[in-house]
């Protein structure tokens, strides 16, 4: 279904706002790259330290291991925080165009 002409003005004064502020995909992807780093970072030392405290008791290996699995659900989520920030990077009426082709094509 096309937009209407409404419609149409008020997605090119979005992209047109979005345009005026060059930092505002930098910030995102600048933070999330950091929490993923840390992340990783943070079930990598997770995972050894539940190996290690397997040894010493299986609780606290329980406890680590929660830990991990939070730490991944957390680097799966900024993975793709960063994905959809890497599609959204195209500008709206690229995005457009190509919706346009696919209805008509």
């Amino acid at each position: 279904m096309p937009l209407s002409e409404d419609e149409q003005r008020i997605l090119r004064q979005i992209e047109q706002e979005l345009e005026q502020d060059p930092s505002f995909s930098e910030r995102g992807v600048a933070l999330s790259r950091r929490r993923l780093v840390m992340s990783i970072l943070g079930a990598s030392i997770g995972i050894v330290a539940t190996v290690l405290s397997l040894a010493v008791s299986f609780i606290l290996a329980f406890v680590i291991f929660v830990g991990v699995v939070v730490l991944g659900v957390i680097a799966a989520n900024e993975i793709a925080v960063l994905g959809r920030e890497q599609l959204s990077s195209a500008s709206m009426s690229s995005w457009a165009a190509a919706a346009r082709a696919r209805r008509q094509g």
